[in-house]
């Protein structure tokens, strides 16, 4: 049978050489980064050539980077680390209806606490708009956390804009940049970003492994107590292979982002272009062009996305439904339903998301079987018109 990975978003395959880079660091140099002795030395190199890399790719100070263990801990870590530095400046943070739940979920929790959350809407592509988000600020805002692109429908959403916004408030910005780190050009002080949040894995390097952009001199208590390590902000053993694998997918994707830009913008296209042809009653969610490079979500009526899902399943192409942090949820998309759709049509959604090992033999072998899946799928659904 055939074999179609079509789900990077929820997490892309470790490039080869970034399993190379990351092997000596298992045996060979075993140290740990903290010790002053040459293994440890030798370890410590590793960590640094890799902060080195990721400052530079994203345009930031080594110093301004510290390595989590993904981006959900990266996330955490803003919001709750400006709400407890900044309490006697205020407590209202400003997000999105949209945002990924390693961003709504601590949000909630400093609501319940006393916190005042303003969760804005977007409009129907997902667009979250800057204007709203001036209106919204008050002298109480400490925080505006905003995603550089929507995991779900791939919106890129205008950043820039309400950095300045931010900028020009005296209210720190962050960015939840899982998504676009390594995809799409991300720049720091181009984006006017204060935080923000990255993890390996979302751009071919391992799990387990991610990093946090903190803008120099911007107040943020430390999330995680016990050693000294990234100079007192996060304190853990380093994850020396990790880090280092972290490294060398940034290299690796300095080198070929700009190539896999046009390649996966071509098949995404091709794919939003003939599914509305090859399937009756489909609709592309997101924005038709601010989106991601690698991103297609469409939803098909009269059919629940997980009986798609599990039928491609079956033929050997692997697709999603939405966010792998909630595919164990029956709830319906917090996405889907923000952007206005029902929860019948948001049911039927599904998100197919390519990457550098993607082929056009791929997508030909997904578009040739997707057809099929609806419509043995519909012709069991008692709310579909088989006239």
């Amino acid at each position: 049978m055939k074999k179609v990975y079509l789900d990077y978003a929820t997490t892309s395959p470790c490039d080869p050489l970034v399993l190379k880079a990351m092997e000596p660091f298992f045996f060979d140099r075993p140290g740990n980064a903290s010790s002053m002795h040459s293994f440890g030395q030798e370890a410590k190199k590793g960590v640094e050539d890799s902060r080195d890399s990721l400052a530079s790719f994203i345009g930031a100070r080594p110093e301004e980077i510290i390595f989590t263990s993904c981006g959900t801990e990266s996330n955490n870590n803003v919001i709750f680390g400006v709400s407890s530095a900044l309490t006697d400046k205020g407590n209202h943070i400003i997000t999105s209806a949209i945002e990924h739940h390693a961003v709504s979920e601590p949000c909630g929790y400093l609501e319940r606490k006393g916190y005042k959350v303003t969760y804005l809407k977007v409009d129907k592509d997902g667009l979250v708009s800057p204007e709203d988000v001036k209106k919204a600020v008050t002298d109480k805002t400490i925080l505006i956390s905003i995603m550089h692109a929507n995991n779900e429908i791939g919106t890129v959403q205008p950043i820039k804009e309400i950095g300045k916004i931010a900028r020009e408030r005296g209210v720190y910005f962050h960015t939840d940049a899982v998504q676009t780190v390594g995809h799409i050009p991300v720049n720091v002080d181009d984006s006017n970003v204060d935080f923000l949040s990255l993890s390996a894995h979302k751009f071919y390097g391992p799990k387990g492994v991610g990093a946090l952009y903190i803008r120099k001199g911007s107040r943020i208590d430390k999330f995680f107590y016990g050693g000294d390590q990234e100079k007192g902000r996060r304190a853990s053993t380093y994850n020396t292979s990790g880090i280092v694998g972290l490294g060398k997918a940034i290299e690796l994707c300095r080198k070929n982002m700009g190539n896999e830009i046009k390649v996966q913008s071509a098949l995404r296209d091709k794919m939003i272009r003939e599914i509305p042809h090859l399937i009756p009653e489909v609709k592309l969610n997101g924005h038709p062009t601010l989106r991601l490079p690698n991103n297609i979500n469409f939803s098909v009526k009269y059919i629940e996305g997980e009986s798609i899902l599990l039928s491609l399943d079956m033929l050997g192409i692997a697709v999603s439904t939405g966010s792998a942090c909630t595919s164990s949820s029956l709830e319906t998309s917090h996405v889907l339903l923000g952007i206005g759709l029902d929860h019948a049509t948001a049911h039927g959604s599904l998100r197919i998301t390519i990457g550098r090992w993607t082929k056009e033999s791929d997508v030909n072998y997904f578009l040739e079987n997707l057809p099929k899946v609806v419509e043995r799928l519909r012709a069991m659904s008692p709310l579909y018109d088989k006239k």
